[in-house]
Formats: C-alpha cells, structure tokens, sequence
C-alpha cells in the first residue's frame, strides 16, 4: 500500500518543518493551541487541512505571521472570511463602522448602540484577537466568559475576544459604546 506523499509547500509540511525547527513537541503545540496531538498530527502528515482559525492558533503557537504560512489561495479564502465577518457584524447588529475600509484591517473600530434594557441583537459572540469597550453613554453588563463587568459612562473594558463574550444595556436609556476590534 502506498503511502501518501506530502507536498512539501503545504501548509501541513511547513508546520512540521517551523515545529521542528523551534523544537516544539506535539504536547506543547497541543497546550499552547488547544488542539489535540492527533489533530495537529494529521495536519502535518496533510490528512486534513485546518481551518482558518486552526491556521492562526497554530501559527500564535509558533510564533510567525499566518500569512506567510498560507498560500495564495489560503489568504484569499481568509480575508473573504473577515470581509464576510465584518458584514454579517456591521449589517446584522447596531454597528457603525468608524474604521474606513475596516473589512481589510487588523483593528476597526465602531460605534455601537444597544436599545434600552435590551441584550446586544447576538447570541454570545468570539473571533480570535481582542477587544476594547469604552462606554460613551449609559451603562453596560459585558459578559465575558462566565464573569460579568458593569461598566457606566467613562469607563473601559480590554479582553480576549477569542472568550465567548455579550452585552446588555443596564439603563433606561440608549447606551454607546466604543469598541475597537483586533483580529489577526
């Protein structure tokens, strides 16, 4: 039975090849991705082919640009899931994107406003990067995790946004907020 050659440019081959290099066990990549010793296995052995999101854990874990572990297909197919993502944001929630051309950046940053006593119109809410809330009027309950922060006028919340994460207008009034987005 033959065995299935892998191609040395695909992204499997160059994971194995930057793990060895740095001396990473599967063990560590597993811990510091979060993804199992099999998973990342048939990765490398180009079983499987990741995800976007895999792609970008992975490439944290090693310590290099996901974009330079990706082919030219792969990073079309990543900054289509960004424009896609920051459409489905900036159309089916209370938006405003302040950021020009946001849908192509790392960081945006929008205007948010959330109706009164009411949940933010989304189920809990993740993408890798991180956040930043600063409440411009009103009062906040952001959610982030199992742990909850009331935030009033002036005040500011920094998180990992990759950590389940929702918001609630606490007021009887409209609450703003700024909210600045990273995502690698």
């Amino acid at each position: 039975m033959a065995t299935k050659k892998v191609d040395e440019k695909s992204f499997g081959a160059k994971m194995k090849q930057l793990r060895q290099l740095r001396k990473i066990s599967f063990e560590t990549l597993a811990n510091k991705t979060g993804l199992s010793h099999r998973y990342l296995r048939e990765i490398e052995e180009g079983k499987i082919i990741p995800p976007v999101s895999a792609v970008i854990q992975i490439s944290k874990a090693l310590s290099i640009d996901s974009g330079s572990f990706l082919s030219a297909e792969e990073q079309e197919a990543l900054a289509k899931k960004r424009r896609e993502s920051f459409y489905k944001r900036t159309q089916a929630y209370s938006y405003k994107t302040l950021t020009p051309d946001a849908e192509t950046k790392h960081m945006k940053a929008f205007l948010v406003t959330i109706d009164p006593q009411q949940d933010h119109r989304m189920v809990d809410y993740r993408h890798e990067g991180e956040e930043f809330i600063y409440v411009l009027k009103g009062e906040v309950e952001v959610r982030v995790g199992e742990n909850q922060n009331h935030l009033k006028k002036g005040e500011t919340l920094h998180f990992d946004s990759g950590i389940p994460h929702k918001l609630r207008n606490l007021s009887d009034e409209e609450t703003k907020l700024l909210v600045v987005l990273y995502t690698p």
